[in-house]
């Protein structure tokens, strides 16, 4: 792999001012990162994916992922470039591999459970799927987040949704005095 964490980190640098989209893709790198170990997959290269998978979203909307799925081609990613062009299901990208896969079920859903347990008194404590999954039916909460891309990312990757918060859950509590 020829893009480091360093590098990745200093193109969120350069790209990304909203300190909340920092936060949220942190949150995916972190997910992705423990996806990729319990596949026995690449860790770096799909913590790299997951964090730079909106770096272009604050500067370029309505080009999003095109600038940041453009530089990774240009640095040869191809993996990490094909992932972050089809993290969203409208766009018609296809899903290839497991890293494809792992970042659409990655990123909605881990900004839901951000935003559930922002909410709640103890973040990520006490957390539980059925919280989580209760929320998700409240069309009202965390409007923006795409239902359709929530169930689309866990069945693409072949995983049970509770099983999947939960393992998102845990993923996420060692960082949470960072993330909140």
């Amino acid at each position: 792999m020829s893009i480091t964490l360093e590098e990745a980190r200093q193109i969120i640098a350069d790209m990304v001012d909203s300190p909340a989209l920092r936060t949220h893709m942190r949150s995916v790198e972190i997910v992705m990162r423990a996806l990729a170990e319990k596949a026995g997959e690449d860790v770096e290269q799909w913590g790299i994916t997951g964090l730079l998978h909106d770096a272009d979203y604050c500067r370029y909307p309505d080009e999003h992922p095109n600038r940041i799925v453009a530089m990774l081609r240009d640095r040869g990613e191809e993996a990490i470039a094909h992932a972050i062009s089809a993290h969203y299901t409208q766009w018609g990208v296809s899903y290839d591999s497991q890293l494809d896969k792992a970042l659409l079920a990655a990123d909605e859903l881990t900004g839901f459970i951000i935003a559930v347990a922002r909410v709640r008194p103890n973040k990520l404590a006490d957390l539980t799927p059925k919280s989580v999954k209760k929320k998700l039916k409240d069309k009202s909460f965390a409007a923006g987040v795409e239902r359709a891309e929530v169930h689309a990312g866990v069945e693409l990757l072949g995983v049970d949704l509770t099983d999947h918060i939960q393992f998102i859950i845990d993923a996420l509590r060692p960082y949470e005095a960072e993330l909140f």
